[in-house]
């Protein structure tokens, strides 16, 4: 293969350090008679069967010249302590390379030795890649006469070969990566492949850095990677092979999961101290909270709409056979504990008063806008270590029910927390052990950050920091690509103007407007040909509120950390009778980690297609079906977001009778579900019907329940206008931003974290994740 052992560990500049290996064996490698023998021996003992995981992750940001990316690191890291923390990998079964150890020859021979020629039959195998993807032109060598295909390929760090003639590509093509997994005895197989082939003007996509190479397709691969190509068909023709015929990953029975589909661009975002994959982050975010059900189709939908949200027409795909035949749990494994985690203790300080944490377990915005002082809880499921004595385990865990962790600081993923309780003195914390949310504390005071179009003229950027400083919804102003943001302002070009006029005509061509991160048109944002900027601005600042109540509401995710037992599903329905009705899952969201005894069975069947964003048709008829599960009375609210970010609500508005009866108080009223109990929403089809509006695009509807009712917010919704009528109404919420602050201090009464506990937490929101649950339905209406 070109390279042994000990040469490719050499030459990589990894060291067997990255493998687990012992400075004492390290200090050997300088005597030959000594480090062979014992690197064989190391070899040996890790291909002892026993159902072995093994894990070979890559990440590269450092590309020659301009052209890097940020994310990349980020992504390997992301991938690994998943991997150890929730799916039990040892961490001497995880290979990292990163910047210049993912050289084409390392990563193909790192994938030889470490997973090849240890995996076997039934173990787990992952490869992860994340860096830039490219493409170039290939030949069918048993069909010469066709013309030339261009073949995906994935970028190396030492991807571009100059020579005089052409340009010859270092890559490693799709044909090669065949090869490799076909040489491996198990077909547990996941691939994560975080990049991109298709071809992008500018390396800055809206507000986020795209992963398709910036370079023009290359003519031909290099010698090199030809020679190892040959070098793997004979391997493969001397041994057993399981898919003979297979070129393309399309073609194999193994699960490939890309983070966009063909003829799309992958993307990472920039986020508070440090940059990722969108697809990578949301993955592994969602794989952390994730139950023992959880299969890999549901884990890419749930990525797929976070992805979906941010990064616009990017959408995860599934490749490979086996993915689309048949349901698998992510990595062939059941996640341990199987209630899931936030994060894990990653260091101890101070004598055990200090821990550092990683909380790759929280949503991305709500890492983002986590405040000091938020709590977490120790998961008693693996509060000790295998091995400790029984008394000292029983000991530990009575301990650790009392031990929280309380947030003093932040760096990006990471966190340092202090241990608050009774037994603090008598708790021993370990590394490695998990932290679930128990207390969030959010600030009041948030607003919207607005980066501005690199396109636009100097005096245009001057003008708009200048009139966005007088919006009250605006925080900052940033210059975009370079830090995190909610929305772009902008203008417009002809070329935009022309694919968009067929689903808008109210488009103007060279108008402002505000753009999603990926740089797609938030719509009804545009203004009159002409329009100056500080017109344009001021012109916005209804609508700048508008998504800064949706912003807020998203803060209140917590579908995988709520302990309060509900359930809700989004349904379309259709007649099948005079009066009877037909209904069709779409999407299920409940909490994951009420209590076994309060989960009730859910009737979800996830369809095996359905990894990817749902869809739910213009002009379709649906309903909410909501469950408690839990042993006390829950209020309800439902707030949304159309297709054009207009905000819309549901009204529960009570008859004039039931009104005056209740001594005049408003006649809008939260809902309310008693324990056990479980409805639909309409109540009655026949008085009301909930009709899905064009036109296409993403919608989202929010499900936030409570233990209190919300008066504040009823209050605030009595004041604003609303549907008239009786009953329930889905209606225009014209400003939803006092709404939702409203509720999130209803929120913070409802959690009623006492300050002897939590400390002062003036100007912030402290909710309790016993007391209150937002499930979250993002679809795609088509």
């Amino acid at each position: 293969m070109g390279l042994n052992r000990r040469n490719f560990l050499q030459k990589a500049g990894l060291g067997l350090a990255a493998l687990g290996v012992s400075e004492t064996i390290l200090s050997l490698l300088g005597d030959h008679s000594l480090a062979v023998p014992l690197l064989e021996r190391y070899f040996q003992v890790l291909a002892q069967p026993g159902g072995r995981k093994l894990a070979l992750l890559v990440g590269i940001n450092k590309y020659s010249g301009n052209k890097g990316l940020a994310g990349c690191l980020t992504d390997v890291e992301l991938q690994k302590e998943l991997l150890i923390h929730r799916f039990g990998f040892n961490s001497s079964d995880i290979l990292t390379l990163t910047d210049n150890q993912g050289s084409r020859e390392n990563i193909e021979t790192a994938f030889i030795e470490h997973l090849t020629k240890q995996a076997k039959a039934g173990d787990v195998v992952v490869f992860h890649f994340s860096g830039y993807g490219s493409c170039l032109k290939s030949i069918d060598e048993s069909e010469p006469n066709n013309p030339p295909h261009m073949q995906n390929s994935w970028v190396p760090v030492d991807g571009v070969l100059p020579t005089k003639s052409k340009q010859v590509a270092n890559y490693l093509l799709e044909e090669t990566l065949v090869l490799l997994l076909r040489s491996l005895a198990t077909d547990h197989i996941t691939t994560v492949l975080d990049t991109s082939h298709t071809i992008a003007d500018s390396p800055i996509k809206g507000n986020l850095r795209v992963r398709s190479y910036p370079n023009p397709p290359a003519e031909e691969p290099s010698p090199g990677e030809l020679a190892f190509q040959q070098q793997m068909r004979v391997r493969l023709k001397s041994s057993p092979e399981q898919w003979p015929k297979a070129k393309m990953l399309r073609q194999l029975p193994v699960v490939v999961l890309a983070a966009a589909s063909p003829g799309q661009m992958a993307t990472e975002a920039p986020w508070k101290g440090f940059s990722a994959g969108l697809f990578t982050y949301a993955l592994t975010q969602h794989l952390w909270q994730a139950t023992p059900a959880t299969t890999i189709q549901t884990s890419l939908s749930r990525a797929a709409g976070t992805v979906k949200q941010l990064a616009g027409r990017q959408q995860p795909k599934l490749i490979g056979q086996k993915g689309q035949q048949r349901s698998f749990l992510a990595y062939y494994l059941p996640p341990n504990p199987s209630i899931g985690a936030d994060g894990v203790v990653t260091a101890v300080e101070d004598n055990g008063k200090t821990v550092q944490l990683w909380l790759a377990g929280l949503p991305a915005m709500v890492m983002e806008y986590y405040g000091n002082s938020s709590l977490l809880k120790i998961d008693d499921a693996r509060s000790v270590e295998e091995g400790v004595e029984k008394k000292e385990q029983e000991a530990s865990v009575s301990s650790s029910s009392s031990i929280q962790l309380q947030i003093r600081s932040k760096d990006g993923l990471k966190a340092k927390a202090r241990l608050l309780g009774n037994n603090v003195g008598n708790y021993q914390l370990r590394v490695g052990q998990l932290v679930q949310e128990a207390v969030r504390v959010l600030p009041h005071n948030l607003g919207l950050t607005i980066a501005l179009d690199p396109n636009l003229q100097r005096i245009e950027r001057v003008d708009a920091t200048s009139a966005f400083a007088g919006i009250p919804s605006v925080s900052s102003v940033v210059a975009a690509g370079e830090q995190p943001a909610d929305y772009l302002f902008g203008e417009l070009l002809a070329a935009q103007t022309a694919t968009l006029s067929a689903t808008d005509p109210s488009v103007n061509t060279e108008s402002y407007g505000l753009f999603y991160p990926a740089g797609d048109l938030v719509r009804n944002t545009t203004g009159e040909t002409g329009e100056a900027v500080r017109s344009a601005v001021n012109r916005l600042t209804q609508k700048l509120e508008t998504l800064l109540a949706a912003k807020l509401l998203r803060l209140t995710a917590n579908e995988g950390s709520s302990r309060l037992g509900v359930r809700a599903s989004l349904e379309v329905i259709s007649p099948v009778g005079a009066n009877s009705y037909s209904p069709l899952l779409v999407m299920q969201r409940e909490t994951l980690r009420a209590s076994a005894a309060q989960r009730a069975n859910s009737d979800l069947k996830l369809g095996i297609n359905e990894a990817n964003v749902p869809t739910v048709e213009s002009g379709s008829r649906i309903q909410y079906r909501l469950e408690n599960y839990s042993d006390r009375p829950v209020y309800f609210m439902m707030l949304g977001f159309d297709t054009s970010s207009s905000a819309i609500a549901l009204y529960q508005i009570q008859s004039p009778e039931t009104a005056s009866q209740a001594n005049n108080k408003p006649n809008l009223q939260e809902g309310m579900l008693a324990p056990g109990e479980t409805l639909t929403i309409p109540q009655d089809a026949t008085a009301f019907d909930w009709i899905i509006p064009g036109p296409a695009g993403i919608a989202e509807i929010q499900v936030i329940c409570s233990v209190a009712p919300f008066p504040k917010a009823i209050e605030v919704l009595q004041a604003a206008r609303r549907p008239k009528g009786e009953g329930e109404r889905i209606g225009d919420l014209f400003e939803p931003l006092p709404v939702v602050q409203a509720l999130l201090q209803d929120l913070h009464y409802a959690s009623a974290v006492e300050p002897e506990v939590i400390g002062s937490i003036s100007d912030n929101y402290a909710l309790d994740v016993n007391a209150w649950a937002t499930l979250s339905f993002i679809y795609q209406v088509v």
